[in-house]
Protein backbone atom coordinates (compact mmCIF):
# COMPACT_ATOMS: atom_id res chain seq x y z
CA UNK A 1 0.00 0.00 0.00
CA UNK A 2 2.92 2.38 0.50
CA UNK A 3 6.79 2.30 -0.01
CA UNK A 4 8.10 0.14 2.49
CA UNK A 5 11.43 2.31 3.15
CA UNK A 6 9.24 4.69 4.69
CA UNK A 7 9.11 2.45 7.35
CA UNK A 8 12.96 2.34 7.45
CA UNK A 9 13.17 6.15 7.47
CA UNK A 10 10.90 6.46 9.76
CA UNK A 11 12.95 4.14 12.03
CA UNK A 12 16.55 6.17 11.05
CA UNK A 13 14.64 8.97 12.51
CA UNK A 14 13.67 7.97 15.65
CA UNK A 15 16.96 6.76 16.20
CA UNK A 16 19.01 9.51 15.12
CA UNK A 17 21.25 7.14 14.08
CA UNK A 18 22.07 4.57 11.03
CA UNK A 19 23.50 1.70 13.29
CA UNK A 20 20.83 1.91 15.74
CA UNK A 21 18.21 1.53 13.64
CA UNK A 22 20.14 -1.34 11.63
CA UNK A 23 19.75 -3.24 15.33
CA UNK A 24 16.29 -1.98 16.00
CA UNK A 25 15.63 -3.76 12.55
CA UNK A 26 18.04 -6.65 12.69
CA UNK A 27 19.33 -5.60 9.41
CA UNK A 28 23.23 -4.61 8.26
CA UNK A 29 23.97 -0.39 8.78
CA UNK A 30 24.90 -0.72 4.64
CA UNK A 31 21.82 -1.82 4.18
CA UNK A 32 20.47 0.79 6.14
CA UNK A 33 22.13 3.33 4.52
CA UNK A 34 22.13 2.12 0.63
CA UNK A 35 17.98 2.33 0.99
CA UNK A 36 17.70 5.73 2.88
CA UNK A 37 19.85 6.89 -0.58
CA UNK A 38 17.54 4.84 -2.56
CA UNK A 39 14.20 6.55 -1.11
CA UNK A 40 16.34 10.32 -1.60
CA UNK A 41 16.99 9.60 -4.97
CA UNK A 42 13.21 8.18 -5.76
CA UNK A 43 11.87 11.24 -4.01
CA UNK A 44 14.60 13.69 -5.98
CA UNK A 45 15.54 15.44 -2.54
CA UNK A 46 17.43 15.28 0.47
CA UNK A 47 16.11 13.72 3.40
CA UNK A 48 18.77 13.65 6.16
CA UNK A 49 21.73 15.17 7.36
CA UNK A 50 24.80 12.65 7.90
CA UNK A 51 27.64 13.66 10.14
CA UNK A 52 29.83 11.11 12.48
CA UNK A 53 27.76 12.20 15.26
CA UNK A 54 24.39 10.98 14.13
CA UNK A 55 21.95 11.93 11.31
CA UNK A 56 18.97 14.36 11.68
CA UNK A 57 16.25 15.65 9.44
CA UNK A 58 16.08 18.53 6.28
CA UNK A 59 12.87 20.30 6.99
CA UNK A 60 11.58 18.32 3.72
CA UNK A 61 12.55 15.23 5.35
CA UNK A 62 11.10 16.15 9.02
CA UNK A 63 7.94 16.80 6.36
CA UNK A 64 7.97 13.36 4.59
CA UNK A 65 8.25 12.30 8.25
CA UNK A 66 4.78 14.01 9.28
CA UNK A 67 2.72 12.93 6.22
CA UNK A 68 4.26 9.30 6.69
CA UNK A 69 3.12 8.72 9.68
CA UNK A 70 -0.27 9.39 8.32
CA UNK A 71 0.05 7.66 5.49
CA UNK A 72 1.28 4.48 7.22
CA UNK A 73 -1.77 5.56 9.52
CA UNK A 74 -4.07 5.14 6.98
CA UNK A 75 -2.85 2.70 4.76
CA UNK A 76 -2.98 -0.16 7.72
CA UNK A 77 -6.46 1.08 8.43
CA UNK A 78 -7.29 0.83 4.58
CA UNK A 79 -6.33 -2.80 5.02
CA UNK A 80 -8.29 -3.98 8.02
CA UNK A 81 -11.31 -2.23 6.31
CA UNK A 82 -10.68 -4.27 3.37
CA UNK A 83 -9.81 -7.36 5.33
CA UNK A 84 -13.10 -7.37 7.76
CA UNK A 85 -15.08 -6.89 3.81
CA UNK A 86 -13.57 -9.58 2.13
CA UNK A 87 -14.45 -11.82 6.07
CA UNK A 88 -17.77 -10.41 5.82
CA UNK A 89 -18.23 -11.15 1.96
CA UNK A 90 -16.78 -14.90 2.85
CA UNK A 91 -20.39 -15.42 4.71
CA UNK A 92 -22.50 -13.51 3.22
CA UNK A 93 -25.16 -15.70 0.97
CA UNK A 94 -26.69 -13.57 -1.47
CA UNK A 95 -30.58 -14.97 -3.00
CA UNK A 96 -32.09 -13.32 -6.03
CA UNK A 97 -35.85 -12.45 -5.95
CA UNK A 98 -38.80 -11.87 -8.50
CA UNK A 99 -42.21 -11.71 -8.94
CA UNK A 100 -42.16 -15.28 -10.87
CA UNK A 101 -38.90 -16.45 -8.23
CA UNK A 102 -39.90 -15.16 -4.96
CA UNK A 103 -37.64 -16.03 -2.08
CA UNK A 104 -40.18 -16.96 0.19
CA UNK A 105 -39.33 -20.57 0.49
CA UNK A 106 -35.12 -19.36 1.16
CA UNK A 107 -35.87 -17.22 4.04
CA UNK A 108 -37.74 -20.16 5.40
CA UNK A 109 -35.03 -22.22 5.55
CA UNK A 110 -32.54 -19.54 5.84
CA UNK A 111 -34.28 -18.47 9.34
CA UNK A 112 -33.42 -21.98 10.74
CA UNK A 113 -30.17 -22.19 9.22
CA UNK A 114 -29.01 -18.75 10.36
CA UNK A 115 -29.84 -19.78 14.27
CA UNK A 116 -27.31 -22.67 13.47
CA UNK A 117 -24.84 -20.54 11.89
CA UNK A 118 -25.56 -17.10 12.68
CA UNK A 119 -21.95 -15.89 10.79
CA UNK A 120 -24.08 -16.35 7.54
CA UNK A 121 -25.25 -12.61 6.46
CA UNK A 122 -27.90 -12.18 3.83
CA UNK A 123 -28.21 -10.24 1.01
CA UNK A 124 -31.53 -9.43 -0.65
CA UNK A 125 -30.98 -8.96 -5.09
CA UNK A 126 -34.45 -8.12 -7.14
CA UNK A 127 -34.05 -9.17 -10.67
CA UNK A 128 -36.46 -8.54 -13.52
CA UNK A 129 -38.45 -11.50 -14.86
CA UNK A 130 -37.98 -11.01 -18.56
CA UNK A 131 -37.89 -14.56 -20.73
CA UNK A 132 -35.02 -12.58 -23.40
CA UNK A 133 -33.09 -12.40 -20.51
CA UNK A 134 -33.44 -14.90 -18.01
CA UNK A 135 -30.77 -16.73 -19.10
CA UNK A 136 -28.63 -13.70 -18.41
CA UNK A 137 -29.67 -13.84 -15.06
CA UNK A 138 -29.15 -17.66 -14.59
CA UNK A 139 -25.76 -17.57 -15.76
CA UNK A 140 -24.87 -14.74 -12.85
CA UNK A 141 -25.18 -17.23 -10.80
CA UNK A 142 -21.92 -17.24 -8.92
CA UNK A 143 -21.34 -13.56 -9.35
CA UNK A 144 -24.26 -11.96 -9.23
CA UNK A 145 -26.17 -14.21 -7.13
CA UNK A 146 -25.34 -17.03 -4.82
CA UNK A 147 -29.25 -18.90 -4.84
CA UNK A 148 -32.26 -18.16 -6.82
CA UNK A 149 -35.19 -20.26 -5.60
CA UNK A 150 -37.39 -21.15 -8.49
CA UNK A 151 -39.21 -24.35 -10.55
CA UNK A 152 -36.89 -25.76 -12.47
CA UNK A 153 -37.12 -28.41 -15.54
CA UNK A 154 -35.32 -26.58 -17.80
CA UNK A 155 -32.32 -28.06 -19.69
CA UNK A 156 -31.13 -24.47 -20.64
CA UNK A 157 -31.09 -23.81 -16.57
CA UNK A 158 -29.84 -27.11 -15.37
CA UNK A 159 -26.39 -26.87 -18.23
CA UNK A 160 -25.78 -23.49 -16.35
CA UNK A 161 -26.11 -24.41 -13.11
CA UNK A 162 -26.66 -26.98 -9.94
CA UNK A 163 -30.06 -27.53 -8.63
CA UNK A 164 -30.96 -28.48 -5.13
CA UNK A 165 -34.72 -29.95 -5.09
CA UNK A 166 -36.64 -29.09 -1.90
CA UNK A 167 -39.99 -30.30 -3.16
CA UNK A 168 -42.84 -30.21 -6.30
CA UNK A 169 -45.67 -28.56 -7.32
CA UNK A 170 -48.69 -29.06 -8.48
CA UNK A 171 -49.24 -28.26 -12.37
CA UNK A 172 -52.59 -25.90 -12.83
CA UNK A 173 -54.29 -24.12 -15.38
CA UNK A 174 -54.99 -19.42 -15.01
CA UNK A 175 -57.94 -19.34 -16.03
CA UNK A 176 -60.11 -15.68 -16.93
CA UNK A 177 -62.33 -14.87 -14.52
CA UNK A 178 -64.97 -14.47 -17.00
CA UNK A 179 -64.12 -17.94 -18.64
CA UNK A 180 -66.29 -20.11 -18.26
CA UNK A 181 -64.76 -22.27 -16.36
CA UNK A 182 -63.49 -20.03 -14.12
CA UNK A 183 -65.75 -20.95 -10.89
CA UNK A 184 -64.85 -24.99 -11.01
CA UNK A 185 -62.54 -25.78 -8.40
CA UNK A 186 -60.54 -28.56 -10.10
CA UNK A 187 -60.90 -29.30 -13.82
CA UNK A 188 -60.70 -32.11 -15.98
CA UNK A 189 -59.02 -32.97 -18.67
CA UNK A 190 -62.16 -33.34 -20.96
CA UNK A 191 -63.45 -29.59 -19.33
CA UNK A 192 -60.43 -28.54 -21.68
CA UNK A 193 -61.87 -29.71 -25.09
CA UNK A 194 -62.64 -26.82 -27.01
CA UNK A 195 -60.19 -24.61 -25.90
CA UNK A 196 -56.86 -23.02 -26.36
CA UNK A 197 -54.36 -24.23 -24.04
CA UNK A 198 -50.99 -21.54 -23.40
CA UNK A 199 -47.82 -23.93 -22.73
CA UNK A 200 -44.01 -23.48 -23.55
CA UNK A 201 -42.54 -24.63 -26.40
CA UNK A 202 -41.34 -28.14 -27.08
CA UNK A 203 -37.82 -28.77 -26.74
CA UNK A 204 -36.82 -27.63 -22.83
CA UNK A 205 -38.81 -28.88 -20.07
CA UNK A 206 -38.96 -33.09 -20.18
CA UNK A 207 -42.17 -32.46 -17.82
CA UNK A 208 -43.98 -30.47 -19.93
CA UNK A 209 -43.09 -32.39 -23.03
CA UNK A 210 -44.47 -35.37 -21.58
CA UNK A 211 -47.85 -33.78 -21.13
CA UNK A 212 -48.08 -32.25 -24.54
CA UNK A 213 -47.11 -35.68 -26.00
CA UNK A 214 -50.60 -36.83 -23.72
CA UNK A 215 -52.82 -34.08 -25.10
CA UNK A 216 -52.03 -34.34 -28.60
CA UNK A 217 -51.95 -38.34 -28.85
CA UNK A 218 -55.32 -38.56 -26.65
CA UNK A 219 -56.92 -34.96 -26.36
CA UNK A 220 -56.76 -33.08 -30.22
CA UNK A 221 -59.83 -31.49 -28.98
CA UNK A 222 -57.78 -29.03 -27.01
CA UNK A 223 -55.74 -26.42 -29.06
CA UNK A 224 -52.00 -25.40 -28.10
CA UNK A 225 -50.55 -22.33 -28.42
CA UNK A 226 -46.59 -22.24 -27.64
CA UNK A 227 -45.48 -19.39 -25.10
CA UNK A 228 -41.52 -18.75 -24.86
CA UNK A 229 -39.63 -21.09 -22.76
CA UNK A 230 -39.84 -18.94 -19.93
CA UNK A 231 -42.50 -17.05 -18.47
CA UNK A 232 -42.89 -13.27 -17.53
CA UNK A 233 -45.57 -10.86 -16.59
CA UNK A 234 -46.25 -10.72 -20.30
CA UNK A 235 -47.93 -14.37 -21.00
CA UNK A 236 -50.28 -13.63 -17.81
CA UNK A 237 -51.56 -10.29 -19.41
CA UNK A 238 -51.88 -12.22 -23.02
CA UNK A 239 -54.22 -15.56 -21.53
CA UNK A 240 -56.32 -12.50 -20.08
CA UNK A 241 -56.90 -10.76 -22.50
CA UNK A 242 -56.92 -13.70 -25.05
CA UNK A 243 -59.33 -15.13 -23.08
CA UNK A 244 -57.26 -18.73 -23.22
CA UNK A 245 -56.46 -21.25 -20.29
CA UNK A 246 -52.37 -21.30 -19.98
CA UNK A 247 -50.49 -24.19 -18.65
CA UNK A 248 -49.30 -23.40 -14.64
CA UNK A 249 -48.55 -23.93 -11.80
CA UNK A 250 -49.78 -23.59 -8.21
CA UNK A 251 -47.53 -21.21 -6.76
CA UNK A 252 -48.18 -18.71 -9.50
CA UNK A 253 -51.98 -17.96 -8.44
CA UNK A 254 -51.71 -15.23 -7.05
CA UNK A 255 -49.55 -13.21 -9.91
CA UNK A 256 -52.01 -11.89 -12.16
CA UNK A 257 -55.74 -10.32 -10.58
CA UNK A 258 -57.42 -11.65 -13.16
CA UNK A 259 -56.66 -14.65 -13.22
CA UNK A 260 -57.97 -17.71 -11.22
CA UNK A 261 -55.43 -20.65 -10.61
CA UNK A 262 -57.43 -24.21 -10.76
CA UNK A 263 -55.64 -27.64 -10.06
CA UNK A 264 -56.81 -30.28 -13.20
CA UNK A 265 -56.82 -33.90 -12.60
CA UNK A 266 -54.17 -34.38 -14.95
CA UNK A 267 -50.94 -36.44 -12.77
CA UNK A 268 -48.39 -34.00 -12.78
CA UNK A 269 -45.73 -31.91 -10.93
CA UNK A 270 -43.15 -29.75 -11.29
CA UNK A 271 -39.60 -29.87 -8.90
CA UNK A 272 -38.99 -26.30 -7.27
CA UNK A 273 -35.64 -25.75 -5.01
CA UNK A 274 -32.32 -23.54 -4.93
CA UNK A 275 -30.28 -23.18 -7.85
CA UNK A 276 -26.75 -22.49 -6.94
CA UNK A 277 -23.81 -21.98 -9.06
CA UNK A 278 -21.90 -24.82 -10.72
CA UNK A 279 -18.72 -24.32 -8.29
CA UNK A 280 -20.26 -23.55 -4.87
CA UNK A 281 -17.66 -21.65 -2.62
CA UNK A 282 -17.44 -23.12 0.56
CA UNK A 283 -20.06 -20.82 2.21
CA UNK A 284 -22.65 -22.18 -0.11
CA UNK A 285 -21.75 -25.86 0.40
CA UNK A 286 -21.98 -25.05 4.01
CA UNK A 287 -25.29 -23.51 3.76
CA UNK A 288 -26.44 -26.65 1.91
CA UNK A 289 -24.72 -29.03 4.35
CA UNK A 290 -27.06 -26.87 7.14
CA UNK A 291 -30.11 -27.47 4.92
CA UNK A 292 -30.20 -31.40 4.04
CA UNK A 293 -29.58 -31.83 8.29
CA UNK A 294 -32.58 -30.03 9.15
CA UNK A 295 -34.14 -31.31 6.61
CA UNK A 296 -33.07 -35.13 7.83
CA UNK A 297 -33.69 -33.98 10.84
CA UNK A 298 -37.44 -32.59 10.52
CA UNK A 299 -37.67 -36.11 8.20
CA UNK A 300 -36.61 -37.92 11.66
CA UNK A 301 -38.87 -36.15 14.31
Amino acid sequence: MYNRQLDVFLCVADCGSFAKAADKLYISTTAIMKQMNRLEKHLGMRLLVRTHHGVWLTQAGESIYRDAKRIILYSEQAVERARRMQEAASTTIRVGTSMLNPCKVFMDLWNQVNNRFPEFKLSIIPFEDNHEEILSVIDSIGKRFDFLVGVCDSAQWLSRCRFYPLGEYRRCCAVPMKHRLASKKILKITDLYGETLIMVKRGDSPINDHIRDEIERNHPQIQIEDAPNFYDIRVFNYCEQANCLLSTIECWKDIHPSLVTIPVDWDSTIPYGLLYPANPSDAIKRFLRAVQDIREEMGNT
